[in-house]
């Protein structure tokens, strides 16, 4: 299937539909076990590991829509990111709701206290406030409000979330000397992150001759 196919595939009217199912999956997986007893002999952990794994795969997803459609030529992803950025922000309030309702008992001092008192709890938590102005301004009339260039600066939020939810995460997964599949999210992670950084370089070399073409220097 050549690209031009490839991208009328992508707009075809079914295909956002089926992606927002399909990202429904996880939970659809989570409450079936909920009532067939399949969430294992712990399932508060089993739910709680769960929505914050699948927040960080969602996060990983969302940073590879843009490098893919510069590398593939399938422009049609680009309508997809916000959808899939919503669900990054959805499964982080489900993992924050388990943790405050598992974990704490809906208890707010208790949900305070522990953030103060585990640094990883409490840089879990700035990513997922972090998420917050991104969701809210992720519609059309936001972006008209804020002008796209405030907006983008906005959404580059995205990065220091990045970082914040891999920290989070090796810093949960260090207690147990469990590294391998951290070093798989940071590998994801970094190697996207330094895509977008290296295209910037780039991008700021090619034009800095033209500007310089511009403006010749006089000499003697």
């Amino acid at each position: 299937m050549n690209r031009a196919a490839l991208n009328r595939v992508l707009l075809h009217p079914a295909a956002k539909p089926l992606l927002w199912l399909l990202c429904l999956v996880p939970l659809a997986g989570w409450i079936w076990g909920g009532f067939h007893n399949g969430l294992g002999a712990n399932p508060a952990e089993t739910i709680l590991r769960g929505t914050g794994s699948w927040t960080l795969r969602f996060l990983c997803v969302v940073l590879a829509v843009t490098p893919l459609r510069q590398w593939t030529g399938l422009n049609a992803l680009a309508r997809w990111r916000r959808m899939l950025g919503l669900y990054v922000f959805f499964y982080s309030v489900l993992h924050f709701l388990a943790y405050a309702w598992l974990d704490m008992g809906f208890d707010p001092a208790a949900v305070a206290k522990d953030l103060g008192k585990r640094p990883f709890a409490l840089v879990g938590f700035l990513a997922f406030v972090l998420l917050i102005p991104l969701a809210a301004t992720s519609f059309n009339r936001a972006i008209k409000a804020l002008g796209a260039a405030r907006w983008q600066r906005l959404h580059r939020l995205v990065y220091a979330i990045a970082a914040l939810g891999l920290l989070h995460f090796f810093w949960m997964r260090s207690s147990k000397h469990r590294y391998g599949e951290v070093l798989v999210y940071a590998v994801v992670i970094g190697v996207l992150l330094g895509v977008r950084i290296w295209r910037r370089f780039r991008t700021a070399g090619a034009v800095k001759p033209a500007i310089t073409s511009q403006h010749p220097h006089v000499t003697g």
